[in-house]
């Protein structure tokens, strides 16, 4: 089958030709210029023939702060993170968020779409982090959207009508344990679980597609 006759993947019509990446970071404050960025996880997400969204791979990196990172240490308690231990295999910004980076462009090339779309429980805080560390290591191929971000407590105050993860993933029969929570892998992979299923109701509720795409489709 040549490229002009191959059917483009069902993603690449769900979300304006984006690619939704859910992200999770943890960090030594909320200050993104300012305060290091610790750990970052990207949840990987793809679409069946059915139009249902699912988890696909995750993908973690630890990052060394950058020089002269502020490290809060409310922050470091309330993650558990001590990023002077070797055991993190912590890597500095630049060679982390290239790791992060790169599964994502070829998730966008493979689902035929334009670029990605960052899903974060509070999405602007780590919107915010993963750009500014993205400027400082100089970085120009970000994947992500400059701006644009899909925001899963606010998701889930509309379909649950609660903004806590874990209390939107209990509402919503996703597990959650209080113990594992506050790592970047854990909160995405909820994160993205609480997406998907928010998206598939939708789904289910006959909200998507609408009517138009149908008749294109026919």
């Amino acid at each position: 089958m040549t490229d002009e006759n191959r059917q483009l993947h069902p993603m690449s019509r769900r979300f304006r030709g984006f690619l939704p990446v859910v992200v999770d970071v943890e960090t030594g404050g909320f200050n993104p210029d300012r305060d290091a960025l610790l750990e970052i996880a990207a949840v990987m997400l793809t679409m069946d023939e059915d139009g249902r969204l699912h988890r696909a791979e995750t993908h973690l990196q630890q990052i060394d702060p950058f020089e002269g990172a502020n490290l809060e240490q409310s922050a470091l308690d309330f993650t558990g993170i001590d990023p002077w231990n070797p055991d993190r295999e912590a890597v500095p910004e630049r060679e982390g968020l290239s790791e992060i980076f790169r599964p994502i462009r070829k998730a966008v090339k493979a689902h035929d779409c334009k670029r990605a779309v960052l899903v974060g429980h509070n999405a602007t805080f780590d919107h915010n982090f993963v750009f500014a560390a993205a400027q400082r290591a100089e970085i120009n191929r970000n994947p992500f959207h400059p701006f644009s971000t899909f925001d899963t407590a606010t998701l889930a105050g509309l379909a649950y009508g609660h903004t806590v993860l874990a209390q939107a993933c209990k509402l919503a029969g996703i597990p959650f344990s209080n113990k594992e929570a506050h790592s970047a892998a854990y909160d995405a992979e909820k994160t993205a679980d609480l997406f998907c299923g928010i998206v598939n109701r939708w789904l289910d509720l006959g909200g998507f597609p609408p009517p138009f795409m149908l008749d294109e489709s026919e």
